[in-house]
């Protein structure tokens, strides 16, 4: 591990796609490798998502190319890809179309499956992250499968959050529905050059002026005195295949960027960001323990008076988590944790 975790540093590429591996796996090891990417600050993580199609992995490999252009030693690409149903494994497309990178030293790009999981974003992903920033990657592109809700979801792992959409993809009450006004901090039309990038363009203005889920800023400032100054997301046209209009989209990023740091609004986002990750730990591991307890016939044991309405399935949940809490309180016991932290673990197994 310390070997790796050095490597990783000098930006040995083969290091880094193992310890992102290694975190995808989860377990000990995964753990190890999130404590010593705790301070991941100098990073900053860009989501590109939107609805299959619309030429997300295409506008990535042209913003790698702006973001290496201006200066960035080493930048990074997460592309979550839908997973097989066989293997679990990615497709790889994604990695397909950024091919101009691939003998770019400063530039590192992995795909990673999104192993069932609700909306598309891997569980992996913010800590594959903290594995970029020890490999000195300043910023980080997050490309998303764009399907269920996971346009909702990357903007609870990334800085700033571009979506993408195509002429003709639907009118403003279509926008406000899918809650894409909520999570975009920059709109693009990409394939402008195709018939309707105006009307689509006019729809996401007039969404905006309707909404005002561009005024929240995402997190509460800690200067108050510069809330009347909501940031409104910018709608750019682009052509990825071409490369019209890239520029102006990467500067979007850039003002979007400088927007939340003269705000003090960056730090906030993050802090909320981590709040959201432990509670998914926690989260993970209460369903662990319950999975667990099911596997061991806590389910069998009440079927039989839910078949009979008995009870009802309510009523056999709260079984069920009382036996996972009486599961976890042995298991504490048995390990010595005192019984303060005991008492603890079963309020938070509990709630």
């Amino acid at each position: 591990m310390v070997g790796l975790l050095e490597q990783a540093a000098n930006g040995e590429k083969v290091a880094v796609a193992r310890l992102i591996s290694l975190v995808e796996r989860g377990g000990d090891a995964a753990r190890e490798v999130v404590r010593h990417s705790r301070n991941n600050r100098d990073l900053y993580a860009v989501g590109i998502t939107g609805a299959p199609g619309a030429g997300k992995s295409s506008l990535t490999d042209r913003l790698v190319s702006e973001a290496r252009s201006s200066g960035a030693a080493q930048v990074g690409v997460i592309a979550v890809d839908p997973s097989s149903l066989f293997s679990g494994g990615a497709i790889l497309g994604d990695r397909v179309r950024m091919q101009r990178h691939a003998l770019d030293d400063g530039v590192f790009i992995r795909s990673m499956a999104t192993r069932g999981h609700l909306g598309g974003l891997a569980l992996a992903v913010p800590d594959a992250l903290g594995v970029l920033a020890i490999a000195g990657v300043s910023i980080a592109f997050v490309e998303t499968v764009g399907v269920g809700q996971v346009e909702v979801e990357v903007a609870s792992d990334t800085d700033t959050t571009v979506v993408v959409v195509n002429p003709g993809w639907g009118d403003s009450i279509q926008a406000n529905k899918a809650g894409l006004l909520e999570v975009a901090d920059v709109f693009v039309i990409n394939k402008a050059d195709r018939p309707g990038a105006s009307g689509t363009e006019r729809d996401l203005d007039l969404a905006l002026d309707m909404s005002a889920a561009f005024r929240h800023g995402r997190a509460a400032s800690a200067n108050d005195g510069l809330q009347d100054e909501p940031w409104r997301p910018p709608i750019v046209k682009t052509v990825a295949l071409t490369g019209d209009g890239i520029a102006d989209l990467w500067r979007a990023i850039g003002e979007h960027r400088r927007y939340l740091e003269s705000r003090e609004l960056l730090d906030a986002n993050r802090r909320e960001r981590l709040g959201k990750r432990v509670r998914e730990i926690v989260a993970s591991r209460i369903e662990q323990q319950v999975n667990q307890v099911v596997d061991a016939g806590a389910l069998d044991s009440v079927m039989p008076l839910l078949a009979e309405a008995r009870i009802d399935p309510y009523e056999a949940a709260d079984r069920i988590m009382e036996i996972a809490r009486d599961a976890s309180q042995a298991g504490a016991s048995a390990s010595g944790i005192p019984r303060e932290h005991e008492g603890t673990s079963s309020r938070g197994s509990q709630r």
